[in-house]
């Protein structure tokens, strides 16, 4: 699957909007029919995002995101996106394994009908309770279909009773325990959405941050979010020169042991890091 740093989330009643992010550079798009859409317009983002995801392949990664396990609205949703274009679902206020697993299930029942390949449709889960948070690991590695975890942190404010947006420290906590948790099932952790739109220079400090803490994507709610975040979660050319000559270091050596690079010893993690490097330097460049 394509590079998976911004995601982009987009009303599924507004097809304007629709329309205009079909052709950009978000890595994901993210058609919204759960809390982006008023109660009167549901049917209406269901056919708008169903006719999206009929329309011409190419362009960014389509997501829908559906009304939770719970919800009455869920099976409305499933029904009208179940098609050929569909590529993923986020799963909202996912609170463990079971919520995902009902999923899958479905998905089992109806993709092969909806002309879509068995397994074909890939899962993002938004984590958005002390109860979901404290599932997470758990849920990260619940199935093959499920390619990350999205911290939701205005419903986890809410779910903790906070009386204002919730201070940075407990947010870097959550933000840190959900990173380790999706690294522990081997699947991206995808940072919360920023939502000052005004301000580039506090977006650009917040997704170094999640950067820094392991996350490998974030979200967005606005077109002008999308570069910065897409910039900020790619390897930097100075990164790209520093891996590449890690990696031609050991394949200049005979052995498998340890070698040196700019005056440090550089061993076998340090190597795989390298690679690492410059595989999403290459996927992304």
């Amino acid at each position: 699957m394509k590079s998976m740093r911004s995601w982009l989330f987009v009303p599924g009643h507004r097809q304007p909007m629709i329309d205009k992010a079909l052709g950009l550079p978000a890595d994901v798009l993210i058609f919204d029919l759960e809390d982006g859409v008023p109660e009167a317009e549901k049917d209406v983002a269901r056919s708008r995002v169903a006719a999206a995801l009929d329309g011409v392949r190419g362009g960014p990664t389509r997501f829908v995101r559906v009304h939770d396990a719970g919800s009455s609205e869920l099976d409305a949703d499933l029904q009208a996106i179940a098609r050929a274009g569909l590529q993923g679902l986020v799963l909202p206020k996912v609170q463990g394994p079971e919520d995902v697993l009902q999923m899958c299930r479905w998905l089992d029942r109806h993709e092969t009908r909806a002309g879509i390949s068995s397994g074909g449709v890939r899962l993002l889960a938004i984590i958005e309770s002390a109860r979901g948070l404290v599932q997470a690991p758990a849920i990260a590695s619940v199935t093959p279909r499920l390619v990350g975890l999205m911290f939701g942190a205005e419903d986890f404010a809410l779910d903790l009773g906070l009386f204002s947006h919730p201070g940075q420290g407990l947010v870097n906590y959550a933000r840190s325990a959900l990173a380790v948790a999706a690294a522990s099932g081997q699947i991206r952790a995808i940072d919360k959405v920023f939502t000052d739109i005004s301000d580039p220079d506090g977006l650009a400090v917040e997704a170094r941050r999640a950067r820094d803490l392991g996350f490998a994507g974030k979200a967005v709610i606005h077109p002008g979010q999308v570069g910065a975040v897409n910039e900020i979660f790619s390897p930097t050319e100075v990164e790209e020169r520093w891996a590449r000559r890690i990696v031609e270091a050991f394949e200049r050596r005979a052995d498998e042991g340890p070698a040196t690079v700019d005056g440090q010893m550089v061993d076998r993690p340090i190597l795989e890091r390298a690679r690492w490097i410059l595989d999403r330097f290459e996927e992304e460049g």
